[in-house]
């Protein structure tokens, strides 16, 4: 299959920051807001301005608002730091400025074992002064642990109900690259995104959670399956779930994620064997197994996702699917057919320096987008509209 022409990699110069956007008419800059990050993998948004940021090294950071990047937090559990694991995803509570109560996965090593591992998702209270993490629990860990060092997917969303948290999390799994079959099968965690409790519980109304599949051994957190390595999750304001996820070369997914459905992979795939060669029987579709909402061709690496809310870049963005790139080191900006959902209409480019690979991107409490580039001199970066 050929790849479409939006697809095709576009080369730019080191030295351009500044983007015209023929859908708003204006430019785009990128700011520094903080750098020195350690191979930074996420952030989120303090309510004093300042800003919690993630490092793959298995440490946690706070970031103050002139950009000065604090010593490692204290209560940080053990990490299996290596290739591509190590401290991931985090997200505060809904009600953190009441609770301070926030969540991050991360690959947690097998304690019995010191060469297996897999994704945990913990809860941790951020303390009053800022500088440990204090009552932490892990609430969730995938099974089975293995020996890899890939693929360990990571992302958080917290599940809302008419507009309101339902206390419950959604948690993205890779299917650690060398157990892609697994993917296909209930009966693990690879592949897979469970929704759990904030206390851990599984639901009573999860796709799996009845007599018939508990009896077959199908594991009652997950929500659906047939997935390579999830590293984009995010609710829409309407309420739906979509995620990204990596193809094994081409084939990087979009996904509208619904209960109990199988998102096709290593079944059905856009993607071919690194090298070249088919993947399985070398087919797309297949009754029963949900295309994706939009897939590339060569591969972006995509890494961190957002629906933009705000009018800070003109009313066109608002609904907009922002994607991050690590190979590419763009943002990719999918307008649909619908603001939050539909079909994908136009995508376009917005570039960051060459080097940079995108990581994680968010909307700030001040409406802006905000990205975490992935290097051993990371940088938190923030795309303000042009004069």
């Amino acid at each position: 299959m050929l790849a479409p022409l939006w697809a095709l990699k576009i080369g730019f110069c080191a030295a351009t920051v500044l983007l015209a956007q023929a859908a708003t008419a204006q430019a785009l800059k990128l700011e520094t807001v903080a750098s020195g990050l350690q191979n930074p993998w996420a952030v989120a948004f303090l309510p004093d301005g300042s800003y919690l940021v993630t490092e793959r090294t298995g440490t946690l950071r706070r970031v103050e608002r002139s950009g000065t990047v604090l010593a490692p937090l204290a209560g940080v559990p053990p990490v299996a730091v290596g290739g591509q694991g190590g401290l991931l995803d985090l997200a505060l509570d809904s009600d953190f400025a009441n609770n301070r109560t926030l969540y991050f996965c991360y690959s947690e090593p097998d304690s019995n074992s010191g060469n297996t591992n897999s994704t945990a998702l913990a809860r941790a209270k951020l303390a009053d002064d800022g500088k440990s993490l204090i009552d932490v629990k892990v609430l969730f860990s995938q099974l089975p642990k293995v020996a890899s060092s890939a693929h360990f997917g990571c992302r958080i969303v917290e599940s809302r109900s008419a507009g309101q948290s339902d206390g419950l999390l959604f948690l993205a799994l890779g299917e650690r690259y060398s157990r892609k079959e697994d993917a296909q099968k209930l009966d693990n965690h690879h592949g897979k995104i469970v929704r759990i409790g904030k206390d851990g519980r599984v639901p009573a109304n999860n796709p799996f959670n009845t007599p018939d599949h508990r009896k077959a051994g199908a594991l009652p957190e997950i929500w659906s399956y047939g997935h390579r390595n999830p590293q984009g999750l995010v609710l829409s304001p309407a309420g739906s779930l979509w995620e990204h996820e990596h193809g094994p070369q081409g084939g990087d997914e979009v996904n509208l994620v619904q209960a109990g459905r199988n998102y096709g992979w290593p079944v059905i795939t856009y993607g071919e064997n690194y090298g070249g060669g088919k993947i399985g029987a070398g087919i797309t579709a297949q009754p029963s197994m949900e295309q994706p909402v939009h897939y590339w061709v060569p591969s972006i690496a995509p890494s961190g996702m957002v629906f933009v809310t705000s009018h800070r870049y003109g009313k066109d963005w608002v609904g907009n699917l922002v994607v991050g790139s690590l190979k590419f080191g763009y943002l990719s900006r999918l307008e649909m057919t619908e603001p939050y959902g539909g079909k994908l209409q136009r995508e376009t480019k917005v570039p960051v320096e060459v080097g940079d690979r995108v990581r994680d991107v968010r909307q700030g409490p001040d409406g802006l987008l905000y990205l975490i580039t992935d290097s051993p001199k990371g940088r938190l970066l923030r795309l303000v509209p042009g004069a």
